[in-house]
């Protein structure tokens, strides 16, 4: 019988990182016993227009209510500055190659791209950041670097997000329990642990009995 969990995210969704301490605990109970997370990109944003003050403001919103929903903290004076292009596309293929080249990294990843992004007020759509935070996940620079720009990668995360679009996800995160090809719905947006951790046992529990 084969699971795992099924995280559809952006490493640039604020509702990610927020819910990012949700996740640690819930793969950790999954992996407890046996079953392990695997990452899915979902492709939030391909804008080509630099942020402006206006639209700085109204991001920034939402910084604030995932930050009053979730405690997850947040550089408000360094984030999202003026002139960054809010193209997810990179930290998604950063994500992606790092899967592919050590699947157990990947998480890590994610992690540091958020941090970066969401507390370190630092630019995650540029190639040498990502590269960097790919080395601080343990990938070699020169390996990861060459992957990441690579036309396979580039198809792999267009097909991370068309898997994404077909399965009708509108919203991350978005968790998805899988076993044995059969998926099941944890949750679509952000929910606390609390609600999330029984549902996930009582789901874990059923693959041990069946």
């Amino acid at each position: 019988m084969s699971a795992r969990l099924l995280y559809v995210m952006d490493p640039m969704c604020s509702w990610c990182w927020g819910f990012s301490p949700v996740m640690e605990a819930l793969a950790d109970q999954a992996k407890a016993v046996g079953v392990p997370l695997h990452l899915v990109a979902g492709g939030l944003r391909r804008d080509r227009v630099a942020i402006d003050a206006a639209a700085r403001v109204r991001y920034l919103a939402y910084w604030q209510a995932v930050n009053a929903a979730t405690g997850q903290m947040f550089d408000f004076d360094r984030g999202l500055p003026e002139g960054l292009v809010y193209d997810t596309e990179p930290a998604c293929r950063a994500l992606v190659t790092v899967r592919n080249l050590d699947s157990a990294s990947a998480w890590p990843l994610a992690r540091l791209i958020q941090q970066a992004f969401y507390t370190e007020g630092r630019d995650v759509t540029q190639a040498p950041v990502l590269v960097e935070l790919a080395e601080r996940a343990g990938i070699p620079r020169i390996e990861f670097a060459e992957a990441f720009d690579s036309v396979a990668m580039r198809e792999t995360t267009a097909a991370d997000f068309a898997w994404v679009q077909d399965l009708g996800i509108a919203g991350f995160p978005t968790l998805l329990a899988e076993r044995d090809g059969q998926l099941a719905l944890l949750t679509n947006g952000y929910q606390p642990l609390e609600q999330l951790q029984p549902l996930l046992g009582r789901w874990l529990e059923r693959g041990v009995h069946a």
